[in-house]
Formats: structure tokens, C-alpha cells, sequence
């Protein structure tokens, strides 16, 4: 695909969407983003649902009004947290074909979160596009835990497909235009798991797909064969959404084999920590920089001369070096800025290719 049409505007492809998971891209405002030329955020459910609530939310006019924010919007659906809450410490909680029921931390309030009411939550935010709470596996769990997996992804994709459907018969005349809804390919590292899933999902029909589960192997080494593989499993003419995978050779793999949209949070995590990208060429090759090194102490060089970020127009590495190093919130909002404007320039780059 080329283009991805949504209620608040389209957007060209392949793209890259910053996690503003509470509702914000910490340090930036809409107007940052706006300038660094970042085509849409990605919220949480899970979170957004629990602070400030999905109803207060709604209340103020949805997610758009709460962040100051006219472009689209993604909601992930919570699935992820229940991988990391759960399946990485199962004292947590439990999942069920029924639903997750989990806690934050242990001796806190017991959570559930069902198909339906992951996409309640995502309506009431009024998301451009939803996701269908999925259950997500590690690609190392044993092949039994993925068949379960897949066979659970199916159901809940069902009845979060209904769930949907009825939310919007339910809205009233003159309601935003309709939403999309997104299902998620789970499968582990198992290809028969993943054409199943896939045939399954596709059956059903939906606005998209994404790439679900851990993309790397426990060497951290992408899963290049089977992003490639569900890649192929899904129809050419819907969107192909490679969920959390954000590093730049990895973005890169990724739309070869037919990816269009990305998110994920190592760009401003990683700005947060002082580990800025910069492009070497015109090319699509890049190095890190790590503007805390005492090398950078007295450059007086910006972090890229070829950026035309806020960052890089106005101060130097020994500026921003220096920031860190007093510990100014600056340097965090300087660095996030010059690395989602790198972003935004290599999947420029990569329409071209």
C-alpha cells in the first residue's frame, strides 16, 4: 500500500508512529511533533484506560482533544502488557479463553481486560484505528502454549470484530467517521501456527494486519524469516503493521519484505538516554552518537549538519552534552526531537527506494 486513509488524514507509506502510550511523547508537545513531521502517535488502552479512564477520555472530546493532537491515532489494545505482566511473571495473573486477569504489581487491585472491553475502551478514546486484543507469546514458549495462543488470538479477534460492530451501530448520527480495526497474526516462531492464525483472520475480514509477538531471538537477532513469512500471509492490499519494531536496520528489513507502518518506543527512550542516530550519507546506513561521551565536551558541531531539526539548527553536541550532564529536561526534549526527525527523514528515504 501507498496510502493509509484515516478519519484524521492520510498517511503516506511505509510510516513511523512514536509511542505516546499515556497520552503523550514525554517532553513534546504536538506542535514538536507536528515540526519534526511525525505522521501519528500510538496510545495505550490498557494505560489510558486506567489513567485518566477511557470515560473521562470520551468526556473531553477524545484522545485527539486531550493531547492537542489533529493527526491519526493508533490504540494498541493492552495485549502486549498482558505478555510482559503475565507471561513474564505469572504470579501476576492468569489468562483465560474468557479474558486476562492480572495485577500491575503484586498485592495491587485485580484488573480483567476481555475482547470487548479493550475495544470499549479504544472506542471511547476515538482512535483512528483499533487493535484486537491478541495473546502474545514468547517465540521460545513450547509449541502446545502457541497452538493455545493462536487458537485464543482467533476467538478474541471474533468477538472483538462483533464488540466493534456493535460499538458503532450504537453511535449516534453525526458521529466521527468510522474507525479501523487492525488484527494481529500470532503463531510464535512456528509457521504452520502462523498460516493458521493468518488464514483465520483474514477470513473474517478486517481494515489491517500486524505482525504479532516477539520479533527477536533471545540473541536479540531479528526473526527475519517469519516477520517475512506473516508478512506474505497478508492480503497486498491492506495495511501490513510490524507492531514494536522500531530500530532503524530493523524498519529497514522490515519494509523490504512489505511492512508499512511501525511503532515503537527505543526512538525517544533511547533520546531520553543520550543515544542519538544520525545518517551518514544520503543513503540509508546510520551510526549511534553518544552525545554524554566526554568526546563531545567541546564540539561545537551540531548532532548532524545534514538535520533540519530544532536540535541541530540551533545548538551544538557541547550544548547538549552539557545539558545531560546538569541533568536539564531540555536535553531530553532537544534529543527526542532530533531523533524522531531522523525517523521521519529515513522512511522519507525509504518511500524513495
Amino acid at each position: 500500500m501507498d496510502v493509509l486513509h484515516t478519519a484524521h488524514g492520510d498517511v503516506a507509506l511505509p510510516a513511523f508512529f512514536p509511542d505516546a502510550t499515556r497520552g503523550v511523547v514525554r517532553g513534546l508537545d504536538a506542535a514538536d511533533l507536528e515540526a519534526c513531521g511525525v505522521p501519528g502517535l500510538v496510545v495505550n488502552a490498557f494505560h489510558l484506560g486506567n489513567r485518566p479512564g477511557s470515560r473521562t477520555v470520551q468526556s473531553l472530546g477524545g484522545v485527539h482533544a486531550l493531547m492537542g493532537w489533529q493527526r491519526p491515532v493508533i490504540a494498541d489494545s493492552g495485549g502486549f502488557q498482558i505478555f510482559s505482566l503475565i507471561r513474564q511473571n505469572p504470579k501476576l495473573g492468569s489468562i483465560t479463553n474468557k479474558e486476562a486477569i492480572f495485577r500491575s504489581a503484586e498485592g495491587q487491585k485485580t484488573q480483567r481486560l476481555s475482547p470487548e472491553k479493550s475495544i470499549q475502551i479504544q472506542l471511547r478514546l476515538g482512535a483512528d484505528i483499533l487493535v484486537c486484543l491478541d495473546d502474545c507469546t514468547h517465540p521460545a514458549a513450547p509449541r502446545d502454549e502457541q497452538a493455545a495462543a493462536v487458537a485464543r488470538t482467533i476467538a478474541w479477534a471474533e468477538r472483538c470484530k462483533a464488540e466493534f460492530e456493535r460499538g458503532l451501530a450504537a453511535r449516534k448520527a453525526g458521529a466521527a467517521a468510522r474507525p479501523l480495526l487492525f488484527a494481529v497474526i500470532q503463531g510464535g516462531n512456528e509457521p504452520e501456527l502462523r498460516r493458521r492464525c493468518a488464514a483465520s483472520l483474514v477470513a473474517m475480514g478486517f481494515d489491517g494486519y500486524g505482525f504479532g509477538g516477539w520479533p527477536f531471538d533471545s540473541d536479540g537477532r531479528l526473526l527475519a524469516d517469519t516477520l517475512a513469512l506473516t508478512a506474505d500471509l497478508m492480503p497486498a492490499d491492506k495495511p501490513r503493521y510490524a507492531l514494536g519494531i522500531g530500530s532503524p536496520a530493523a524498519l529497514v528489513a522490515c519494509v523490504r519484505m512489505g511492512y508499512d507502518l511501525f511503532d515503537c518506543s527505543l526512538p525517544t527512550r533511547d533520546a531520553r538516554r543520550g543515544r542519538l542516530y544520525v545518517l551518514r550519507d544520503e543513503g540509508l546506513a546510520c551510526d549511534r552518537l553518544y552525545i554524554r561521551d566526554r568526546a563531545h565536551r567541546r564540539d561545537g558541531t551540531p548532532v548532524s549538519a545534514a538535520c533540519d531539526c530544532l536540535c541541530c539548527r540551533g545548538h551544538t553536541r557541547a550544548y547538549l552534552h552539557h545539558l545531560f550532564a546538569v541533568g536539564d529536561a531540555l536535553a531530553w526534549r532537544l534529543a527526542t526531537i532530533h531523533n524522531l526527525r531522523f525517523y521521519t527523514t529515513l522512511l522519507a528515504r525509504l518511500k524513495r527506494t
